[in-house]
């Protein structure tokens, strides 16, 4: 994943290690028509201090090929947070990024299914999902830039 650093600098992560990209902030601006695309999903966890303590331990360090998955799906970036019982993610992705792909690797992928099975534990469907949908993308209704 890139992360822009406070010098302007970029900087590629990928794998257990990082690799330092000398670039500035204007290339990779210019480069990727600016701030990579967003979606930001949410969904439920169950009722339940135990499980969902569980599920933030399984997230301290996620299984290498569910994030291996995510970068092949052109996930860039991910952070999950929680309050209470309700979960938001926050992803960026490359511009060629497409959900229906991403289901379709993932549903060839046997670590990936067993990864959401055992997710399927700790998570609840919200009143607004499709049948079987867990995360659900949400609406932007405010966005500063654009101000």
């Amino acid at each position: 994943c890139f992360r822009i650093t406070q010098s302007g600098r970029v900087r590629l992560e990928s794998g257990g290690g990082s690799l330092r990209v000398t670039a500035l902030r204007a290339d990779f601006e210019r480069a990727t028509g600016g701030r990579m695309p967003r979606h930001c999903l949410t969904l439920d966890l169950k009722d339940d201090r135990t499980a969902i303590a569980e599920y933030r331990r399984y997230h301290e360090k996620i299984w290498p090929e569910i994030k291996q998955s995510l970068f092949d799906a052109g996930v860039a970036d991910m952070e999950i947070y929680l309050l209470g019982t309700r979960m938001f993610m926050i992803m960026e992705v490359g511009e060629h990024f497409s959900f229906s792909a991403k289901a379709a690797k993932d549903d060839a992928n046997a670590r990936v299914q067993e990864w959401e099975a055992l997710m399927a534990q700790f998570q609840q469907e919200l009143p607004q999902s499709k049948p079987g949908q867990k995360w659900v993308v949400m609406e932007k209704v405010f966005d500063l830039a654009s101000q």
